[in-house]
């Protein structure tokens, strides 16, 4: 590959061979450039991403890099942007994977969205819910192949000409997030800060709901033509996207109704049970919502309330060079030093994750195997991918769970609703409590899975020896029994009160979908629903 021009800009030179001919550069950012191509071979415009050449040292990166391609290659669909080949060439002595893509003619959708902003004030309703539903349309196509985004965002979705929505770059994400020893280690995080779920910020393990999360903050953002959270530094941004709670969009825009506060709210609820589950049932809402009109022009309120999170990196994590004011009146406020060291937290409700002990205590273990949530399945880019801001550039937060644990344990827990969680059991509002004591709910059979799932599991991404395991979760167990029988897996089953679900519902797996198990041997430990409340 020649070098044309600035360090990262190689227009005028080729890969492949020279089969592929970069011509002009249409974006770039942190982790990759995107090129419009010639294809020689085939004589069409392709677009082209190369990673940049720090990323394509490790060869377990280009590695796990090229099944990805693979993988996304297998994704058809009229919302997702094809991926038409993969491969590697020599720059300056190190290899640099690049990926052919479809070329997008059109614009990012936060281009559509700036454009909407100065027009209106944000994204009218009816508009903000048809894009919204399309990506959740690619979303659906891409969980069913076992495949989390893990970086939807405005800059991942490109927008035709004729209005296409066109998501891109499905794996990227996680090839970053497990193949580069020396860049990503337990509990670091990969994506935009943004637009990350909190199980991302926290180095959780994420699933199908992630991305349902992320596409809930895009959402928001299109009707409001701001972000829900926001701070002055991506650990700050993680923090808000824990702990905080968003305002109602309807709070910044007053054309939009109760009923679309009610879907944003869903989707961006802390506890990944409480939202959708899945991205069909989102944009079964989205269209419902959508169906019932009430879409006006947007009414942008003058003096809405602030992001949350705003003024959160100055609060809860001060520079290093500066101290915390002193407490007033002999009261220790919630964010000012204690007399034992770090900052004691502010009272907040237990959720269902283990509230961190105070620095003084002897702590538990910083970082915990999380509770399998059970659904399996970058710098913004254009033109096949579009440039981005400083401020929408995908970041590595390191070891975020640790960190925001060490500053003083400030975090203290997701937001879940225990009447809504089977390992929790009774609690949180008890008039809602009142009203989940209805009764027995039968089975429900129709939650079938299909038995090859189990079968012919996807071969694992670091071991090809093993393979990926099932989303049983939300299963009827006995499809899930014949499922695991067809693979010689044995089920270990343990009966849960739980009335949201009807009997015989697998509400938690241990292992989680897509977690590596052994090909003849595995063992499953499920929860099933008996239909009634405890």
């Amino acid at each position: 590959m020649s070098q044309d021009g600035a360090q990262g800009r190689y227009a005028g030179g080729s890969v492949a061979g020279g089969r592929y001919q970069l011509r002009d550069l249409l974006g770039e950012g942190g982790m990759a450039s995107v090129y419009l191509a010639y294809d020689s071979a085939l004589d069409r415009q392709v677009a082209i991403k190369t990673l940049h050449t720090e990323l394509g040292r490790e060869q377990s990166f280009r590695e796990r890099f090229r099944r990805e391609a693979q993988a996304v290659a297998k994704l058809s669909h009229t919302n997702i942007v094809s991926v038409f080949d993969t491969g590697e060439d020599e720059l300056d002595g190190s290899l640099m994977p690049y990926i052919v893509m479809e070329y997008v003619e059109g614009q990012p959708l936060g281009s559509v969205l700036a454009a909407d902003i100065q027009q209106y004030g944000a994204m009218p309703a009816d508009k903000a819910l048809k894009v919204t539903a399309d990506v959740l349309a690619a979303l659906e196509t891409s969980h069913e192949m076992g495949l989390v985004h893990r970086d939807i965002k405005p800059g991942n979705v490109m927008m035709t000409k004729r209005g296409i929505v066109k998501v891109m770059d499905f794996g990227i994400a996680r090839a970053m997030q497990s193949g580069v020893t020396s860049m990503t280690q337990t509990g670091m995080v990969v994506g935009t800060p943004q637009y990350l779920s909190p199980e991302q910020a926290l180095g959780r393990g994420v699933d199908a709901r992630s991305d349902l999360y992320s596409v809930g903050i895009m959402l928001f953002q299109l009707l409001t033509g701001r972000l829900p959270f926001d701070a002055d530094s991506p650990l700050a941004i993680a923090y808000a996207h824990v702990q905080e709670e968003p305002v109602a969009p309807s709070t910044v825009n007053r054309s939009v109704t109760p009923a679309m506060d009610a879907l944003v709210a869903r989707a961006l609820k802390k506890n990944p049970n409480e939202r959708f589950p899945s991205a069909a049932a989102m944009r079964d809402e989205c269209a419902r919502v959508a169906s019932a009109g009430q879409t006006g022009a947007p009414v942008i309120i003058s003096g809405a309330p602030a992001s949350s999170g705003a003024g959160v990196g100055s609060a809860v994590f001060p520079p290093l060079d500066q101290s915390a004011p002193p407490p007033q009146s002999g009261v220790q406020t919630p964010y000012q030093p204690g007399p034992y060291g770090p900052p004691t937290p502010a009272p907040a409700p237990h959720y269902g994750y283990p509230t961190p002990a105070p620095a003084y205590q002897t702590p538990a273990p910083a970082v915990s195997t999380p509770p399998p949530y059970t659904i399996s399945p970058q710098p913004a880019t254009t033109g096949g991918s579009g440039g981005g801001g400083r401020r929408n550039m995908p970041v590595i937060v390191g070891a975020i769970a640790v960190a925001l644990l060490a500053v003083g344990g400030l975090i203290t827990a997701i937001a879940m609703n225990k009447d809504d969680d089977p390992s929790t059991g009774a609690g949180g509002d008890p008039t809602a409590g009142e009203s989940q004591q209805a009764g027995y709910k039968g089975p429900e059979r129709q939650r079938k899975i299909d038995k090859t799932k189990c079968s012919d599991a996807q071969e694992g991404y670091d071991d090809p020896s093993k393979v990926q395991a099932p989303d049983f979760v939300y299963k009827d167990i006995l499809s899930v029994k014949e499922c695991a029988q067809a693979a010689g897996w044995k089920v270990n089953v343990k009966d849960v009160p739980n009335a949201q679900w009807g009997e015989g519902v697998v509400v938690t797996q241990f292992p989680g979908a897509d977690v590596e198990v052994s090909e003849d041997d595995a063992t499953f430990d499920l929860e099933v629903s008996t239909g009634y409340p405890e």
